[in-house]
């Protein structure tokens, strides 16, 4: 299962919600990177199983093509490395310091299995450091190993709260088919109040996971609870878009399936494969 995830929201994000700034300081702020970046996250991470999966895998090839071959590495957070050296003393803790922050640049750079396996066996000395975790968690998960993700990020945010994981932990649950823990997770980030972008997050897969189970309009349902016309509108906003539009298609209501759809068009009309889609639906 891919997972949904924007930059804005998080670098890893290409992951899915920008998870743990406290893993270090985030590169400038790049709007043409932020861009190119946008269409790939979209539809790359926490959708449902059909079509948009195969939006995403386009979506993720054409975006390899266009990002940038070199990116600097992002400095481990001074905070986690003191972490380390508490937990495993000087020297020791020096040394995981600087796997760890290899193990971090893996994951931003999609090399997961690395990423992986160097988290792991720091994880085997610090289990109590919540980064090493989460590192091990998302890489977990990136793979597709969701049991071994559930537990990492679980123990991470046990350690150390953070609402960006909570959607991430909900969609290895889905991939998991655990369908009561989706929804458990769901209630978490609802009641943790976090940033619009996260719960825009958590909302996209509650409602994939009832469409997984065949209750689309249940996912209908989710996705327009408590829906407003947006002052600005925002990534989230054209992702959670783009599954309604997506949902009314798989439902058979091709008007209301238009109307979201002509909503992204009239924001970003170049956004993922929304022409298509609309030429599909007889625009």
């Amino acid at each position: 299962m891919d997972s949904w995830v924007e930059e804005p929201m998080t670098e890893a994000r290409r992951r899915a919600a920008e998870v743990d700034q406290r893993r270090g300081p985030r590169p400038p702020a790049d709007p043409e990177r932020d861009r190119r970046w946008a269409d790939e996250r979209v539809v790359e991470e926490w959708v449902d199983e059909g079509s948009v999966r195969d939006v995403a895998q386009a979506a993720t090839e054409r975006a390899a093509t266009t990002r940038p071959e070199r990116r600097e590495p992002r400095p481990l957070d001074p905070d986690i490395g003191a972490e380390l050296v508490d937990a495993l003393g000087g020297q020791r803790g020096a040394r995981l310091s600087e796997r760890l922050a290899q193990a971090s640049e893996a994951l931003d750079r999609e090399r997961f299995d690395e990423a992986r396996r160097l988290a792991a066996a720091i994880a085997k000395e610090a289990p109590t450091v919540s980064a090493v975790q989460e590192v091990l968690g998302l890489a977990s998960y990136r793979l597709g190993r969701y049991k071994p993700a559930v537990a990492a990020l679980q123990a991470a945010q046990e350690l150390h709260e953070n609402p960006a994981l909570l959607p991430v932990i909900a969609d290895a649950y889905r991939g998991l088919r655990r369908w009561a823990a989706v929804e458990r997770v769901w209630g978490q980030i609802k009641a943790s109040s976090p940033p619009h972008d996260i719960l825009a997050e958590g909302r996209i897969i509650m409602a994939s996971s009832l469409a997984d189970q065949g209750d689309v309009a249940g996912a209908i349902k989710v996705m327009e609870e408590g829906r407003k016309a947006p002052k600005r509108v925002r990534d989230h906003h054209l992702r959670e878009w783009y599954v309604l539009g997506d949902l009314y298609d798989r439902l058979g209501d091709p008007i209301a399936a238009r109307r979201w759809f002509n909503m992204i068009a009239a924001e970003v009309p170049e956004y993922v494969d929304v022409a298509d889609r609309l030429r599909g639906l007889g625009r």
